[in-house]
């Protein structure tokens, strides 16, 4: 191959430290670029058969991976829509025609319809989350997947599905005769203690129940109580007995005199089915039988009434709520990671997105935390893991080397100019 050996091994040095440069300048230029994964040109010596007394030079290949597996540092913003993956994975996003791809660029922000996307237009893709039910992963793909809608015009109202009241009944309270129990219903009904708390039906209106206890007997080991629950709305004029329907549910409770506490065998909750809305069961489990006032301890229920959305926001775990006008969250979506056994391996798009490839393995899909999979930090972004430094460097090194190499074309094109000259 002689003097041609000798410029094209030349040529070949110059076209790898092309490619070099040019990912170096790519990485410059990408070094503010959220999400952006180092471009690094590694070299391939390629070899030709030689001849018997003669040196064939070869060349050099040059490939380009991107460092995807390098964790960038984390910076911390204002805005509750900015996630970033601590650790392994990646977002799930999707673009127009609905294609999914994977990232690890998480700046998002909502388009005119309410749906999130990130700066290169790709749509955030995640879990819907209906009825308090937590989603479940498809662990081979990305089925089942939506884009996220933070738009949530609809009023919404919860009925009241569980509900706790805890309280101390009066240990010197007399007993209340049978026939004037609250359960009776009768206009000479008589208690030992009255409360109220209030509840939600269907619509989310508050329902407002009337709760009585009634001391019933008392013996030297227990002290049994009656628990009768009203919808107050069906009272008698004024207040008070007789109901105009009956009682929602009664209950008894059985004290240990000694102790003051519920006795083991005594009942800790009372069923209700609210009107026009749905049945739960009142805990009235850790109240007291002691010597003081009726007192309420602890009440709450859940529920609520029709509510716009004010914002919403992520948890650590992936899960968006929308936090409604009157304080109450709910979960809406919940984004999962994904994951591939080579991330170096896939394959690169535009928008710092990424696609599955035969050298990177297949998809899978989980939550946060789970199964080697990093965690999610909410107001956070991923920066691009370039180092600028180290990229000057590498500039100057390709420089220096290019150069050398077209001094070699340079010297094989002389000396093939001699070679020529030697005929004239």
């Amino acid at each position: 191959m002689g003097l041609f050996g000798v410029m094209r091994t030349g040529v070949s040095g110059m076209n790898a430290q092309s490619s070099k440069l040019g990912t170096v300048a790519e990485n410059i230029m990408n070094s503010s670029t959220t999400g952006y994964k180092r471009a690094q040109s590694e070299f391939s010596s390629l070899v030709v058969s030689q001849g018997a007394g003669s040196f064939n030079s070869g060349g050099v290949e040059a490939h380009t991976q991107y460092q995807v597996s390098k964790q960038g540092n984390i910076s911390f913003t204002t805005s509750k829509l900015d996630l970033a993956v601590d650790g392994n994975g990646f977002f799930v996003v999707g673009n127009e025609a609905g294609e999914s791809f994977l990232t690890r660029a998480g700046h998002f922000v909502p388009d005119g319809d309410g749906y999130l996307l990130n700066t290169a237009g790709y749509y955030l893709q995640g879990y819907p989350i209906t009825g308090n039910t937590a989603p479940t992963t498809v662990a081979n793909g990305l089925g089942g997947l939506e884009r996220i809608n933070i738009t949530q015009n609809q009023l919404e109202a919860t009925p009241t599905s569980e509900a706790f009241l805890r309280v101390n009944v009066s240990e010197d309270a007399a007993i209340v005769p049978a026939a004037d129990l609250p359960s009776a219903n009768a206009a000479t009904a008589s208690y030992s203690h009255k409360t109220s708390m209030i509840v939600y039906d269907n619509l989310g209106n508050e329902v407002k129940l009337d709760v009585y206890y009634s001391k019933v007997t008392e013996t030297a080991a227990d002290s049994d109580w009656e628990v009768s629950i009203y919808n107050a709305a069906d009272a008698a004029p004024g207040g008070g007995f007789p109901y105009t329907a009956p009682a929602l549910n009664t209950q008894t409770l059985t004290f240990d005199v000694t102790t003051g506490n519920l006795t083991g065998a005594s009942a800790t909750a009372i069923n209700i089915a609210v009107p026009n809305g749905g049945t739960f069961d009142l805990d009235l489990d850790q109240s007291t039988y002691l010597n003081a006032d009726f007192t309420v301890t602890n009440v709450d229920a859940d529920g609520n009434a029709p509510s716009a959305v004010k914002n919403v926001e992520f948890s650590d775990d992936g899960t968006l709520f929308a936090i409604y006008t009157n304080g109450d969250r709910r979960a809406i979506y919940k984004i999962p990671l994904a994951d591939v056994p080579s991330p170096d391996r896939l394959s690169n798009k535009s928008g710092n997105v990424y696609s599955t490839s035969f050298d990177s393995g297949d998809v899978r899909v989980g939550f946060a935390g789970e199964g080697g999979l990093g965690s999610i930090k909410v107001g956070g972004l991923e920066d691009s893991n370039v180092d600028l430094g180290n990229e000057l460097t590498s500039m100057i090194e390709s420089q220096r080397t290019y150069t050398a190499n077209s001094q070699v074309f340079k010297a094989g094109s002389d000396l093939l100019e001699q070679l020529v000259n030697l005929v004239r």
